[in-house]
């Protein structure tokens, strides 16, 4: 747990001196994340005690595609790699667009930390 939150501070640091460059559907993204992510999936992705790291490489596109990350937001998902329990749906997030601007989102910060 301890790694995983150094790694949390370093790209919350990195973040920082990036985010100027991020586009207006980043900065959607990452205030859909915080405001309906972040308090189980951590600031940045890294994890919480009440949810995985997204920021790992479990969640290379490879073996968890957009799909999934889709279906866990709208469905819910049962726990399987983690022992965190089962991931309710996420009932606030209601479009589409919404959807795929946190799917980018995740996708954008895993690749900042080089999972792809």
């Amino acid at each position: 747990m301890k790694r995983i939150t150094l790694i949390a501070a370093f790209f919350l640091l990195l973040s920082g001196l990036a985010k100027a460059e991020k586009g207006p559907a980043f900065l959607k993204g990452e205030a859909l994340f915080n405001n309906n992510c972040a308090k189980c999936h951590g600031v940045k992705g890294a994890g919480t005690d009440k949810g995985p790291p997204l920021v790992h490489s479990i969640y290379h596109p490879n073996h968890h595609a957009d799909l999934s990350f889709k279906w866990a937001i709208e469905r819910g998902v049962r726990s399987h790699h983690w022992k965190f329990g089962d991931m309710p749906k996420v009932d606030a997030v209601k479009s589409q667009e919404e959807i795929e601007l946190i799917i980018s989102y995740i996708r954008s910060i895993q690749k900042e930390a080089g999972i792809f």
